[in-house]
């Protein structure tokens, strides 16, 4: 009797399998679904059911409004809105090769022995996918720094490419934002540092943030952008005259702040993944496609 008892026990107040649950999380279902308990495992499958044919509707729902209204996923829409306000505030957008020379990583003391090297997609010996957009604006401001009067301000938007731990908050492809000011009064910088953490942040809807610094494996002392009710990193900022800027000749003041567009995706829409908010072949605009 007291086996039985205890077999009872055991079959009530169960949860969602892990196939259950990663199909639901893959469904967008919301955290009250996802902790919902059952007494017993046919009333669990029986709900899943329900569950499921409920969600699948919704999301063929949004893929229809995709297709008649939006016509573009959210990744491309932020991309616009943050092209369209940086230009109204005088930078200047450039495009830069995917494709990154090992000597340009080199003038960023990223050489062999540096952590980020084991994260580098190599093409060949001496060439690599970007893992980052600065070496190559580092290059462009060289020139326009001769040419163009100051301040100078320009921004890229485009993919780069890191061999990433697996995770609901990392892609071995993601999509950056770098925008630059240089030559600047060195008293300014913390303040447009803020102001262009603002402008950025408000154009992805992203209304909770706070800066802090932090340490870089790159450029030693940085600032972080972070969301602010779970502190993921959103961008992170450095300022300058910098000791990296000794390889370019560049001697002016300077802000940056790259931030990770699909991050701050994540953080405006509520989402859990990384995954949803990106290039995927297995979801459209963040909606599952097997469905």
């Amino acid at each position: 009797a007291d086996h039985l008892i205890l077999y009872l026990e055991a079959d009530l107040n169960i949860s969602w399998t892990e196939i259950q649950q990663t199909r639901l999380k893959e469904l967008a279902a919301d955290d009250a679904d996802l902790q919902s308990q059952f007494d017993g495992a046919a009333a669990r499958d029986k709900a899943f059911q329900q569950l499921e044919k409920k969600l699948v509707k919704v999301e063929r729902q949004k893929l229809q409004q995709l297709r008649d209204v939006h016509r573009r996923p959210r990744l491309c829409r932020l991309e616009s809105r943050l092209t369209d306000i940086l230009i109204q505030n005088d930078f200047v957008q450039v495009t830069t090769p995917t494709i990154l020379s090992k000597g340009l990583l080199n003038k960023m003391s990223i050489d062999d022995t540096h952590p980020l090297t084991s994260q580098i997609f190599w093409l060949d010996k001496d060439k690599c996918l970007r893992p980052m957009l600065a070496p190559h604006l580092y290059f462009v401001l060289q020139d326009l720094l001769r040419i163009w009067e100051k301040p100078v301000r320009i921004f890229e938007i485009g993919s780069c490419f890191r061999k990433e731990s697996h995770g609901a908050r990392h892609s071995n492809e993601f999509t950056m934002l770098n925008l630059v000011e240089m030559g600047l009064a060195e008293e300014t910088r913390q303040r447009r540092l803020e102001e262009l953490a603002a402008l950025v942040t408000q154009a992805a809807g992203v209304d909770d943030y706070i800066i802090q610094s932090e340490s870089s494996a790159v450029y030693g002392e940085t600032i972080d952008i972070l969301d602010g009710r779970n502190r993921l990193e959103l961008g992170s900022a450095a300022m300058g005259p910098h000791v990296l800027d000794r390889a370019w000749q560049i001697t002016d003041a300077w802000v940056g702040i790259g931030f990770g567009l699909e991050r701050l995706l994540m953080v405006a829409e509520g989402s859990q993944s990384l995954g949803k908010m990106g290039k995927s072949l297995a979801y459209l605009d963040g909606i599952r496609l097997n469905i």
